[in-house]
């Protein structure tokens, strides 16, 4: 699933924990919570990654996590769509 974006040391998946949490507090709107508040979503995601700097690999790389779609409240009809992004460097 990691496709060669992330490696396997601390620094990158940390990374990827902080843009995940990043974009998910943006998905949720500031509260990161849906169990317990009974809120459905419907979520595609994407994970890219590139250079800090164009053209220079020795300035590190950056990493970016987005969520798109559905989320809602327990009463039918009351979904709205909505996106979250996180970016961190690496």
């Amino acid at each position: 699933m990691r496709q060669d974006l992330i490696r396997e040391n601390y620094r990158e998946e940390h990374a990827l924990y902080h843009a995940t949490m990043e974009d998910f507090s943006g998905f949720c709107r500031g509260q990161v919570d849906l169990g317990d508040l009974l809120r459905s979503t419907g979520l595609v995601f994407a994970i890219v990654r590139g250079n800090l700097v164009l053209a220079d690999r020795s300035t590190g790389d950056w990493l970016a996590v987005v969520l798109y779609g559905q989320i809602g409240s327990p009463r039918q009809g009351f979904e709205h769509e909505a996106i979250g992004m996180g970016i961190q460097p690496v």
